[in-house]
């Protein structure tokens, strides 16, 4: 097996993969692509390409239609490095409730000047915030990180909205009883304190805070953005500023209009920037391509259904990605039927227009089979795994 590595990888993800496979950077006609923040909208993907696996949360980076019509499978690593985020949010509230950042700066302008000691003492007043205790935290997006993140503040004493209305059931269970359940996002807003944004990017959350639902914030509320820039819309956001209507952004995702603005707090992507939360995100991409190539296990798909059947223990296993549409279980199984193959074992899962069959087989199809099979109408894609 061949996996091409579009970014630096953490070598404790690639260690998960045995001495059948060869990976690097100048891997041609890959197997799958190990990929974290390169762009892959313009690259022509090989025909042997079955996956790309993401080793970080968010993938807007890969074409996921194409893939989808192509009959590759993407993967991403949710969880992976959410304790990473959730820290990096903590900290993001207190930069705002306190000024850290400013007093820092200030206490640099001291070096070389006597009498230091009494001179912060003098000016310290210059920097007082407040504490996140008693304040009101909107937490919009209740998944891998935004539930822990909840969940946290309600320890640090703070009151907690969570607003999700797509929130999983075992997102929900998880979440601490104290949490309250906003229905609601414009009476979400009138009540926050603070706001932090854990939803991911789509064509209809880009703008999700916008002028209008800035002008619904209660006055002098902090924003927190550490899941991508263009959910907020940042001329919204710098009038808001302006107006005192926002008492502080903190965006992980600076550009040319947010860098060096007053009560802007500009941090420069670390979200997931931990040693601990790049060896997590690489270890589940990597683990997540072994189970597709060597088992056809699809987990923490984007494009695909997730469809486990185990460990293989029939002669083949064939995996068959195709559109979710009638009569479709019913084609493969006369196509197969005609050369005598029994199915032993099957698994059929859906996911909107997209789905996928696994099924483990008495014998090894023919090739002809199996391009008849690929050919059949509603099918995007076919895959052999011999035992």
């Amino acid at each position: 097996m061949k996996v091409q590595l579009m970014n630096k990888i953490s070598q404790v993800g690639l260690q998960v993969f045995d001495e059948t496979y060869t990976y690097g950077e100048d891997i041609k006609n890959p197997d799958a692509l190990l990929v974290r923040s390169a762009k892959l909208h313009d690259m022509a993907f090989e025909p042997g390409l079955a996956c790309i696996a993401r080793a970080g949360a968010g993938v807007n980076n890969i074409p996921i239609d194409r893939c989808s019509q192509e009959g590759i499978v993407v993967f991403n690593t949710p969880g992976a490095n959410a304790n990473a985020v959730k820290e990096l949010a903590l900290a993001g509230m207190l930069l705002a409730a306190r000024d850290i950042v400013g007093g820092i700066e200030y206490a640099k302008t001291l070096a070389g000047t006597e009498g230091v000691a009494k001179t912060v003492e003098a000016n310290k007043s210059r920097f007082a915030g407040h504490e996140l205790a008693g304040k009101t935290l909107l937490v919009i997006g209740l998944g891998a990180i935004g539930g822990p993140l909840a969940n946290m503040a309600v320890q640090l004493g703070m009151n907690v909205i969570g607003y999700d209305p797509y929130v999983s059931i075992n997102a929900a269970w998880n979440l601490n009883s104290r949490v309250y359940h906003g229905e609601k996002l414009e009476e979400c807003l009138a009540q926050a304190d603070y706001i932090s944004l854990h939803i991911p990017l789509t064509k209809d959350t880009r703008g999700f805070l916008g002028e209008k639902e800035l002008e619904a914030l209660k006055p002098g509320c902090c924003v927190l953005n550490l899941s991508r820039g263009e959910i907020v819309d940042n001329q919204a956001m710098l009038a808001a500023i302006e107006k005192g209507q926002v008492a502080k952004y903190v965006t992980d995702f600076p550009d040319e209009q947010m860098v060096g603005q007053k009560n802007i707090i500009a941090i420069p992507h670390l979200g997931a920037s931990t040693e601990e939360s790049e060896d997590n995100c690489a270890r589940m991409a990597a683990e997540e391509i072994r189970d597709y190539l060597e088992k056809g296990v699809i987990r923490h798909s984007v494009n695909f259904p997730d469809c486990d059947m185990g460990a293989l223990v029939m002669p083949a296993r064939v995996v068959v990605l195709h559109k979710n549409i009638p009569a479709m279980v019913s084609k493969i199984s006369q196509n197969l039927g005609e050369q005598g193959i029994n199915i032993e074992t099957m698994n059929n899962r859906s996911k909107g227009e997209m789905a996928v069959s696994i099924l483990d087989v008495s014998a090894v199809p023919h090739a002809e089979t199996l391009q008849k099979l690929e050919e059949t109408e509603g099918i995007i894609r076919v895959r052999l795994i011999q035992k």
